[in-house]
């Protein structure tokens, strides 16, 4: 089951972007002048449950317009621990001092972004469930950015109604 799964994400996946190199290539035959850095890729993590993950990071995605390649799009790793109700995320962002770093927690998404002279990161993060804004706490070392946020507590809805 596992490799059946994988093999149709990769196929996926893989299909439009192989067909993306007619964007090079102009109808003449010559060459078209373009600008990089182009990257694309994706990352297969298996969760907790045991069903695998697949997320896709870069600047040239498939089936779509080439973005601006100034801008990178940091990998970033999601992971929830729900033994102590936290979510952790661990982005990538090389060449970029602690102080370029701005982070923009809401309860359900998280902003990264950062610039250093030619160096520029941003992404944005969907969280897989609620979180604390106030529980955020980020380290940076070495270029690789931890996050970790609490879970928020689910409140229940509605009102309470007295019995007479």
């Amino acid at each position: 089951m596992f490799d059946n799964t994988f093999e149709k994400t990769f196929r996926r996946l893989s299909t439009p972007f192989f067909s993306m190199g007619d964007v090079f290539e102009s109808p003449d035959g010559g060459s078209v002048q373009t600008y990089g850095p182009y990257y694309y890729g994706y990352v297969k993590t298996i969760g907790e449950d045991g069903v695998p993950h697949v997320t896709e990071w870069g600047n040239a995605k498939p089936g779509g317009m080439l973005t601006d390649s100034s801008v990178r799009d940091p990998l970033v790793d999601v992971s929830t621990n729900e033994k102590d109700g936290t979510i952790k995320l661990v982005s990538e962002m090389p060449g970029i001092a602690k102080s370029d770093i701005k982070l923009n927690v809401t309860d359900n998404m998280v902003l990264i972004s950062a610039e250093h002279g030619d160096r520029k990161y941003k992404k944005k993060v969907p969280l897989p469930s609620k979180v604390d804004e106030n529980s955020a706490k980020a380290k940076y070392t070495n270029g690789v950015l931890e996050l970790t946020l609490s879970v928020a507590e689910e409140k229940p809805k509605g009102k309470i109604v007295a019995i007479e």
